[in-house]
């Protein structure tokens, strides 16, 4: 069958997509790794449906303690984790995380104690209970509606703490995917048990739309990681952790004395799908490092697991400027962030700088100028 076929496929994308980004240490980040546990539940969600639809908790009761969880309890709430794990530790660290699972666990423990006297006959609950198990089953319905309705809402709150707008933009799209199937699945399920209805045809759409995460997620991470381009490299890569000499990868290990002595025509093949780089990118873009005041190449090199002299290399091969320069484009695109968000309106411009990472007034000025052509106070009075 051609749908579930659809299904399937999207299934096998999810867990795939969800180990290479537990496994590579370029999306190595506690954010990427609620976005594999994000993928994980929503192919263990549209694996159910795929079971129910081919009869498989039929022939196998048992399967349903599968069922009987609640993963899609989970899909907002790894998709919360995933958006704040991404800003900054502060604003983080406010939020009491623990309380997004308190509906997945009250859900699950309720379905399999149900489940426990229906299907596997361990006990019979007393009819006597029976009231009181509807209790627990509208306080269900009820958990529901606010984790699948309000958090993803509040995570659209969370978004505004991002700094990056590419990464911003692409967030907010998949949330909105996230939040309009939930939403469009929770209606569906509410209308269908309270006017006793037949829903299939709607969940079944619903479940095609869900395989949008999985299409959407693996695209983001061809495009902006451009994986597809050395499929035999990231084979390597996965299985050894970035120590590969693959010539189509463009990253090998080397000692100090001979990247001193790289040749010309190897420095003119590293280019911006070096490996090593887009991790450097992504420790400055998702973790913001350029904010430690002290970080230098030594501390790059050990973040990366490669040299301090590597790292000048590929930075300098790249973007055809030195370290302190391109981690200083971070800082002033920080400092033009703070400026233009209403929230840092009673920070004086030093403050935003060394909020930024600057160590002092000269260098913050002077670095400021050379990415901008302006002053920081000129750029504030021309961007009002």
């Amino acid at each position: 069958m051609i749908y579930t076929t659809l299904l399937n496929i999207a299934i096998f994308q999810g867990v795939v997509l969800g180990l290479i980004i537990l496994k590579s240490s370029i999306f190595n980040s506690n954010s990427n790794k609620y976005l594999a546990f994000l993928l994980f539940a929503l192919s263990i969600v549209l694996l159910n449906y795929v079971f129910e639809i081919e009869g498989v908790f039929t022939s196998y009761p048992l399967m349903l303690f599968i069922d009987a969880i609640d993963w899609v309890f989970l899909l907002p709430v790894f998709t919360f984790l995933f958006i704040i794990n991404r800003i900054d530790d502060a604003v983080k660290n406010r939020q009491k995380i623990y309380l997004c699972y308190i509906p997945f666990v009250f859900a699950s423990t309720l379905n399999i104690t149900i489940q426990l006297d229906h299907v596997a006959g361990i006990y019979k609950i007393p009819e006597s209970y029976m009231f009181l198990i509807t209790i627990l089953q509208l306080i269900q319905i009820l958990l529901a509606v606010i984790i699948i309705l309000f958090l993803p809402l509040y995570s659209y709150f969370m978004i505004r703490h991002l700094k990056d707008p590419q990464e911003k933009k692409w967030v907010i799209t998949l949330l909105t995917i996230m939040y309009l199937i939930l939403f469009v699945w929770l209606t569906t399920y509410l209308i269908g048990l309270f006017f006793q209805l037949d829903i299939s045809s709607t969940m079944s759409g619903v479940a095609i739309l869900a395989t949008l995460i999985m299409h959407w997620t693996a695209y983001i991470g061809i495009y902006k990681y451009r994986l597809a381009k050395n499929k035999d490299a990231i084979y390597n890569f996965l299985n050894t952790n970035l120590a590969v000499s693959s010539p189509s990868l463009q990253i090998i290990e080397k000692s100090p004395t001979e990247e001193n002595n790289t040749p010309d025509e190897y420095r003119e093949s590293i280019t911006a799908e070096n490996l090593y780089f887009q991790k450097l990118e992504l420790l400055c873009k998702e973790q913001h490092i350029y904010t430690d005041s002290t970080l230098n190449r030594e501390k790059v090199a050990e973040k990366l697991g490669i040299s301090a002299g590597y790292v000048s290399q590929i930075i300098n091969t790249i973007t055809e400027d030195n370290f302190a320069n391109y981690i200083n484009q971070y800082r002033v695109e920080a400092v033009k962030e703070m400026i233009s968000n209403s929230e840092y309106e009673n920070y004086n411009l030093l403050a935003m700088g060394l909020e930024s990472g600057f160590t002092s007034k000269t260098t913050f000025y002077k670095a400021f100028k050379k990415v901008t052509g302006q002053t920081p106070n000129e750029y504030k009075n021309t961007s009002k």
